[in-house]
């Protein structure tokens, strides 16, 4: 891989952090101008109690200060303290980020499996009735909204059925080992099948195109003149080929794994980062809104590099263009 290529997209993407680093501080402190105002509202404070609040917080000063007080602590990976628990955000995101992980990623890993077999199969048979039929179910699960299906099965499932929990990461008074695990499996499976179900139709939608698309290309053309049989033609030469829009797809959509699905793990009580950033919107706790954006923005940057450096490697037209 050719190395100025690769430092030029290193640079672009820490270019792109400093931005949202700056934009960072600036977009909260325009939300809100004075958070110990709206924290402590209706309490009898004297103006000295506010400023000592405001010096704990790290308020007091200019903004001038303040931003060279934020960009130190950010470079030490401290994300200052949560207005509401008083605890680290920089621990308290890392102590939620596992849940979210494990929902997140799994879902991402199963929808991007099985959306890409449903693109595939739609795609090389156009016009067919698996054509309509999967293109039909996937259009459908990708214009859900995912709070409307999280309730939907949330509601059947396990208010109306009881098969599942209604909600959390685990049962109270859980053992451990195994017993823990099939829990919190069992906690685990309708939010991840609410987010695999959401995520299924963009991977099907993306795959079926760059299939149609790279049917048309002649190699496939001479491949078939040079007698190979269809399912080789399909598995070795068009599949491969198509699968590249797919590949920068997966790698840009890990990048939101950190950022969790809100409405799903608000809907289904889910103690991750989507859930976190709910209740700091209710706060609302700047320093872990704040936080949670720079961590998100960081993950999708970071993908989207590695999304660059894998089409880099991967289509040689790119990297000589």
């Amino acid at each position: 891989m050719n190395r100025r290529v690769v430092i030029g997209k290193v640079l672009a993407s820490l270019a792109t952090l400093a931005f949202v680093v700056v934009f960072n501080f600036f977009l909260f402190r325009v939300v809100e101008g004075d958070p110990v105002a709206n924290l402590y509202r209706g309490r009898n404070l004297t103006e000295a109690q506010r400023d000592e609040l405001r010096r704990d917080f790290g308020l007091d000063g200019s903004q001038l200060e303040q931003f060279g007080r934020y960009v130190v602590q950010t470079a030490q990976l401290n994300l200052g303290r949560s207005y509401t628990t008083n605890e680290p955000v920089a621990s308290e995101i890392l102590e939620r980020a596992w849940p979210t992980i494990a929902l997140v990623g799994i879902s991402t890993v199963l929808s991007t499996f099985f959306g890409v077999l449903i693109g595939i199969a739609a795609g090389w048979r156009r016009g067919s009735k698996t054509d309509y039929a999967s293109t039909t179910f996937t259009m459908a699960t990708y214009s859900m909204p995912e709070f409307w299906l999280g309730m939907l099965l949330l509601t059947t499932l396990a208010v109306m059925l009881g098969w599942f929990p209604v909600g959390g990461l685990e049962d109270p008074g859980t053992g451990g080992g195994l017993e823990r695990v099939l829990d919190q499996a069992q906690h685990l499976f309708l939010p991840a099948v609410t987010l695999t179900l959401a995520y299924l139709g963009e991977y099907a939608i993306v795959m079926r195109s760059s299939l149609l698309e790279t049917m048309r290309e002649d190699y496939l053309v001479l491949a078939r003149a040079k007698g190979l049989r269809d399912v080789a033609v399909r598995n070795h030469h068009a599949v491969p080929n198509a699968l590249l829009p797919v590949v920068t797809l997966i790698a840009i959509n890990f990048g939101f794994v950190l950022s969790g699905a809100i409405a799903v793990e608000t809907i289904f009580s889910w103690p991750g980062l989507g859930l976190a950033t709910f209740n700091a919107l209710s706060g609302p706790d700047l320093p872990m809104l704040q936080g949670l954006f720079l961590v998100f923005s960081a993950a999708v940057i970071f993908m989207n590099l590695v999304a660059d450096l894998l089409y880099v490697r991967l289509d040689p037209r790119v990297r000589t263009a």
